[in-house]
């Protein structure tokens, strides 16, 4: 503002003030404080009438200050009148503005030059004193924002407020700067004042709300308009115009913090959504994991175990993935929100990170043990094959053998036999009573495998239990008969006699050898089951004991044979006719000899099946030491590079880029290693197709060292991730790398156990050496550091504590400034104001989220910023 003594020229001049400047100021100020008094709803005629009692005087004092005067005087005596000039020009005074030979008296007596003089005082005061450009006063601020506005347009030169305006240039110009679409500039010729003046004064009027304060008449026809009026008038533009600047700044800076509260919601709905369906995916699985009901065939239990392998190599890889970038995600996110000022983020109940984990960790506390019981059900149910094929064998050939005993010993042919015919069935009742009991061990066999199929729980069971039955009971049937019979033939024996002693020899000898030969030829068609070398060996050894026995057992073939060759010597020289068969057996030689052949066909078929075995039992040893051979490789490798991982986190050495750079190349030479990892999930594989379930050459599985592999995938991820987020808070918080790198020089030094973080003790060591002190003072930064009390402090919140007092962010506070400027200085805003300087997406998001205003000043749809503001920092329940 102009100092006192200016002013008092100023009031000097207007008592000599020139009629034609007089018109024009008094037109101008007439205007201007038609355009305050509006507001109130009402407005004045004649600038030295209207305001001689006071009323209208404090009145507009009132609508431009925004401020309460004290209460006027509304007697019509002319010191009422005097009272309420004189309140007015201490409200003035009160401004910090020198009233020089103005006086009450004067305005209550009409004195135009006075009432101007004063009305020039108060716009001074309130319309032009605030401006400000360059740190320089009002006049030469608002000269200098005119100048620079109409700096572009070569046609006009502002130098002062009279004749630099005459030509109407400089107004066209102003608003065609601000508001280029409401004037054709091209078309306005700096001969036609009069156009050009008119033009601008009601562009001004109709569209920038700034009333007519002055006749382009008279400014043409003055040699030096007056420079008050000029003043007054330009100074109605520069606020119409720095109103929508101010505006612009406001709106930049919501639209900033905006657009960074809805990246961040953003983020939260990303990993609510992945968190969800992450867990969703877990919970789906879990119950595959924990269902432990058998099959009932060995190939819908191996097709159970490859729908496994398909989980551990096909969908859990991905989803181990998934939940080391939600952690990641989630760590971002909350660092992004400290360094905006924002309150951390706290996912809806039930998917915290914790919550994730923990189900993680129900997963695979599912999946331990899962196919371990596959394989051994694998086993169980191909024993149980093998029994079931071998109870069906031997079941077969009992069957077989007993068809037809019970007619046979039900017959009455020794009621009308001979003696000698009596003699001979109670022998051949003899040879078949030997034969029932060889046949003995072979119904115990049956019984024990139907027994041991029933503790297994083999499904076919019922068949099983009742095919057995049905022979257990045929074989007490044929007891009963077998005594039976031969109670009848002791009984008729005594009355027959003659029998051939040498058929009955051969009967007693053939009936054991052909059981023998039976026998043999079931054993060398036995099946057999083994898992390693040794036991295949056992097997091969066996059946060399076995052969050794063959020439015995062939002596005894010929010496049966020698009989019947001896029962026809006998019969040829005592010139007996034989009739049939021997009469005490069915075994014939013809029969003997051909079970013998039979045998000895047999014994090569099981010669080579063995050899078979054992060259598959070599092959899988084989398997095992391929496996064994890369797993003890692939194991010791796994472990240092995890204890690698360990001492890169704690001994970092170089910029955090640098880090990364290393790290991530870490990490790639790692991915690099995943071939061999391929490789020995391959060589397992064909270990558990060839059924095989030890390996006595390592100590390492499969499952230890997938395990193993996907904790050094995400512990290396997870140690990138801090990196990054130190990174991100290194230069958002403005920290050098030399203090970054003293940070981690401390940090370490009092991590004593390098377990990357510090316990509070720890801490407290750390904060002494670097000069903070007092218990108190401890207890407020541990409750900054470690806010949910964990007791332990990581070195990114170390780091944030060590930054967090020199960050420049922005505030609540500047957020509801901005506010305001939209509003109009109101408490309160309009959807329709948000509209008009928001960008619409941002502008509907407010609207969305802010309750409405409920102050004494509310009106209509007006909505509350100042609390959705401080709900932008987490100030507030909203």
């Amino acid at each position: 503002l102009m100092n006192n003594k200016e002013q008092e020229n100023d009031w000097d001049r207007d008592l000599l003030l020139d009629p034609a400047w007089e018109k024009q100021q008094r037109k101008t100020f007439t205007a201007w404080c038609n355009s305050h008094l509006r507001k109130a709803g009402t407005q004045i005629e004649n600038i030295e009438e209207d305001f001689r009692d006071g009323l209208k005087l404090m009145l507009l004092l009132e609508v431009i200050s925004g401020e309460r005067l004290p209460k006027p005087e509304r007697g019509k005596m002319r010191v009422h009148k005097i009272n309420n000039v004189n309140k007015a020009l201490d409200y003035i005074a009160g401004k910090g503005v020198k009233l020089v030979s103005i006086g009450a008296e004067e305005i209550v007596d009409g004195n135009a030059k006075m009432t101007l003089g004063m009305i020039w005082t108060i716009i001074l005061r309130f319309a032009i004193q605030d401006i400000s450009v360059e740190e320089t006063s009002a006049k030469e601020g608002l000269l200098l924002w005119c100048q620079r506005k109409t700096a572009p347009y070569k046609n006009v030169n502002v130098q002062n407020f009279h004749i630099s305006w005459k030509d109407g240039l400089a107004f066209n110009a102003l608003i065609h700067r601000h508001r280029p679409e409401l004037i054709d500039y091209d078309k306005l010729r700096k001969d036609d004042p009069l156009t050009n003046l008119n033009n601008a004064f009601e562009v001004a009027e109709k569209y920038l709300d700034i009333p007519k304060m002055m006749d382009a008449e008279d400014i043409v026809n003055t040699a030096r308009p007056d420079e008050k009026a000029i003043m007054t008038y330009v100074s109605c533009f520069y606020h119409a115009f720095s109103g929508a600047q101010k505006a612009e700044t406001a709106a930049n800076r919501i639209c900033k913090v905006l657009a960074v509260n809805q990246e961040n919601e953003h983020l939260m709905e990303d990993y609510e959504k992945l968190a969800s369906d992450l867990l969703d995916w877990i919970r789906r699985t879990i119950p595959w994991l924990e269902n432990r009901a058998p099959e009932k065939t060995m190939a819908e239990m191996q097709q159970k175990l490859e729908d496994f392998r398909g989980y551990r190599r096909v969908h859990k890889p991905p989803k181990v993935q998934e939940k080391c970038q939600l952690e990641i995600n989630f760590n971002t996110l909350q660092t992004k929100l400290r360094l905006s000022n924002r309150p951390a983020f706290m996912p809806s109940e039930g998917r915290m990170v914790s919550d994730i984990n923990g189900s993680w960790h129900n997963l695979e506390g599912a999946e331990k043990g899962y196919e371990e019981w596959m394989l051994n059900e694998i086993r169980r149910l191909e024993r149980l094959d093998h029994l079931a094929e071998k109870f069906r064998q031997k079941a077969t050939i009992h069957e077989s053998w007993t068809d037809g005993k019970e007619a046979m010993l039900t017959q009455k042919d020794y009621e009308t036999a001979s003696l000698s015919e009596v003699k001979a069935l109670l022998r051949k009742h003899e040879a078949f009573e030997s034969d029932l009991a060889a046949h003995q061990d072979r119904v115990e066999q049956i019984a024990a495998i139907a027994q041991e199929l029933n503790e297994l729980d083999y499904y076919d069971s019922p068949s099983v239990n009742a095919r057995c039955q049905k022979i257990c009971e045929q074989w007490d049937a044929l007891g009963s008969l077998t005594q039976s019979r031969r109670e009848s033939l002791e009984r008729t024996e005594k009355q027959l006699e003659s029998i051939d002693e040498l058929y009955l020899e051969y009967a007693k000898r053939a009936a054991p050898f052909n059981n023998w030969m039976e026998g043999a030829m079931e054993d060398l068609q036995d099946m057999f089951i083994v898992h390693n070398i040794e036991e295949i060996q056992g097997l091969i050894t066996a059946h060399e004991q076995f052969k050794s026995t063959l020439p015995e057992a062939n002596k005894e073939r010929e010496a049966i044979q020698a009989i019947q060759a001896e029962v026809q010597k006998i019969a040829q020289y005592n010139g007996i006719k034989l009739s049939g068969g021997n009469p005490y057996t069915t075994i014939t030689p013809k029969s003997i000899d051909n079970k013998w052949d039979k045998v000895e066909q047999l014994v090569p078929q099981r010669d080579q099946a063995l050899q078979e075995e054992l060259a598959k039992q070599q092959s899988n040893d084989h398997l095992r030491r391929k496996f064994a051979t890369q797993a003890n490789i692939v194991g010791p490798w796994i472990q240092t590079k995890m204890e690698e991982i360990g001492r890169i986190s704690i001994e970092m050495n170089g910029t955090l880029e640098d880090q990364l750079v290393n790290l991530r190349e870490y990490e790639q030479s790692i991915i690099e290693y995943k071939p061999n990892i391929d490789q020995l999930e391959g060589d397992h594989q064909l270990i558990q197709e060839a059924l095989i379930f030890d390996n006595k050459y390592t100590a390492y599985t499969m499952e230890h060292l997938r395990v193993g592999w996907e904790q050094l995938l995400t512990t290396i991820a997870r140690t990138i991730n801090e990196i990054e987020n130190q990174i991100l808070t290194r230069d958002a918080k403005g920290i050098s790398q030399e203090q970054l790198h003293e940070y981690r020089t401390s940090f370490n030094h009092f991590d004593k156990d390098h377990s990357g973080g510090l316990m509070a003790e720890e801490f407290k060591a750390c904060l002494i050496s670097l000069g903070y002190d007092g218990d108190a003072e401890f207890a407020r930064i541990m409750g900054i550091v470690d806010p949910n009390n964990s007791g332990v402090v990581t070195f990114q919140a170390f780091i944030d504590f060590m930054s967090r007092e020199t960050t420049d962010t922005d505030t609540a506070d500047q957020v509801i400034a901005s506010f305001k400027i939209l509003a109009a200085d109101k408490n309160f805003i309009m959807a329709e104001e948000l509209r008009r300087e928001l960008p619409p997406d941002q502008a509907e998001y407010c609207i969305a989220r802010m309750a409405p205003y409920s102050g004494p000043d509310a009106k209509p749809g007006a909505l509350d910023y100042m609390s959705f503001s401080t709900a932008l920092y987490g100030e507030s329940d909203l």
